[in-house]
């Protein structure tokens, strides 16, 4: 029986080197390698006799800025316009590594260079760095190699990610201005009772009447601020980091928190018509590839961003392995609208699902983008609003002694 032999591909380090060059002079400067044995040979193949190695000691901060999903988009864009192009895989990956002015980045290509040189397959190499290719990325990446036509995958893949990475800013630009309202109405307020209100204290102290309920509350919150600023601001960021820590850990409490989310008003609205784009366009590129319909599915319930969304798909991969067809499983999920539904139906039944579901993410797409436009206009008034209501509150909360005052006079 035959075995497959593993090979450990060892990665390039940085190493800083002394030494004199063949004019005697002395140099110094950095090189990469695998070891200081094969440093100092590649030393002396350029003619330098090297006097020290040793290795380039990481920053603390880490070398670079961090890799981000924009990043693994548009090098997959590269790489299918490449590819496209007639360059060999090897010399693709080297010129995108060269190109980039992101050192992780680059650090990274030169690594998946380094093992495929070495002769394993690229869908393999991805796999060794989950935290920037998912099982998603890694799948298609094979199903292209079995199939000879890695420039499609890429090419299918970047348009994949660029449309995701889209859809992501869009939700976080619909995120945003609700916690601008927030964090803006929390800091204007907590200014004007640390510093301004008890200016009016005292004044206050001085009249020898009974204030106004309203202005003891106002007065009485502005005495806990000042004494208890910290604790306030401690209590916040505790909170903050255990629901973090608990939505991230706890999959009853994720899905009760994405459950009360998509219910929002309007936020809500955006975030389903996001979900339904989201699976609609992973269902229709992977499938599109080639990949079976369960598997499909299992990757669509992964990229859902949305835990109530993901059962429901998992729901529907369990029927349709069962038998059932697809638009009958999403019906009883009661998380889809008619419509995707029906075109859904459509494609089954004429064997265009991958084009069904590729116009669908795209309606949602674009109906996602229209409804964040909507909310940007709708909430710029309202932060002026709410701050309008919270500064004026505090003013009237200052002035009602003196009102009261005068009415007596």
């Amino acid at each position: 029986m035959a075995q497959t032999q593993q090979y450990k591909i060892k990665e390039l380090e940085a190493f800083n080197y002394k030494g004199v060059n063949r004019r005697g002079k002395k140099v110094d400067g950095e090189i990469k390698g695998t070891s200081i044995a094969e440093v100092k040979a590649l030393l002396r193949q350029q003619g330098i006799t090297p006097s020290g190695v040793k290795r380039k000691p990481k920053s603390l901060f880490g070398d670079g800025r961090k890799i981000t999903a924009l990043d693994i988009a548009i090098f997959t864009r590269q790489m299918a316009t490449m590819l496209g192009a007639g360059v060999p895989l090897v010399q693709s990956i080297d010129l995108i590594a060269n190109g980039s002015d992101n050192k992780s980045m680059r650090s990274l290509m030169q690594k998946i260079s380094v093992k495929v040189q070495a002769g394993l397959p690229l869908s393999e190499t991805l796999r060794d760095h989950p935290k920037y290719f998912d099982e998603l990325y890694c799948d298609l990446v094979k199903s292209g190699e079995s199939s000879g036509s890695l420039d499609g995958i890429f090419d299918r893949l970047a348009t994949y990610k660029e449309k995701a990475e889209a859809l992501k800013s869009k939700i976080k630009k619909a995120m945003f201005y609700p916690v601008a309202v927030m964090v803006i109405a929390a800091l204007v307020t907590s200014i004007l009772l640390i510093f301004v209100v008890p200016q009016f204290a005292e004044i206050f102290a001085g009249f020898g009447a009974e204030l106004p309920a309203f202005t003891q509350f106002v007065l009485g919150i502005s005495e806990v601020m000042q004494a208890y600023w910290w604790v306030v601001l401690g209590i916040a960021f505790v909170f903050g980091y255990l629901v973090k820590k608990t939505y991230a850990s706890n999959l009853a409490f994720r899905t009760w928190v994405d459950g009360r989310i998509i219910k929002l008003p309007v936020i809500g609205n955006i975030l389903n018509k996001a979900a339904v784009a989201r699976y609609a366009r992973t269902l229709s590129t992977t499938f599109a590839a080639g990949v079976p319909l369960i598997e499909a599915l299992e990757s669509a319930a992964g990229a859902s961003g949305n835990e109530v969304y993901k059962n429901a798909i998992l729901f529907i991969r369990e029927e349709v392995s069962s038998g059932n067809q697809m638009h009958l499983a999403m019906k009883q999920t009661d998380q889809f609208p008619e419509m995707v539904i029906s075109m859904v139906s459509i494609g089954e039944e004429t064997g265009a699902l991958d084009n069904m579901l590729g116009k669908v993410a795209s309606i949602y797409e674009q109906e996602v983008d229209d409804a964040v436009d909507g909310l940007t206009a709708l909430l710029e008034p309202m932060i002026m609003a709410v701050l309008g209501v919270v500064i004026g509150g505090l003013i009237i909360a200052m002035y009602l002694p003196i009102f009261k005052m005068g009415s007596i006079i």
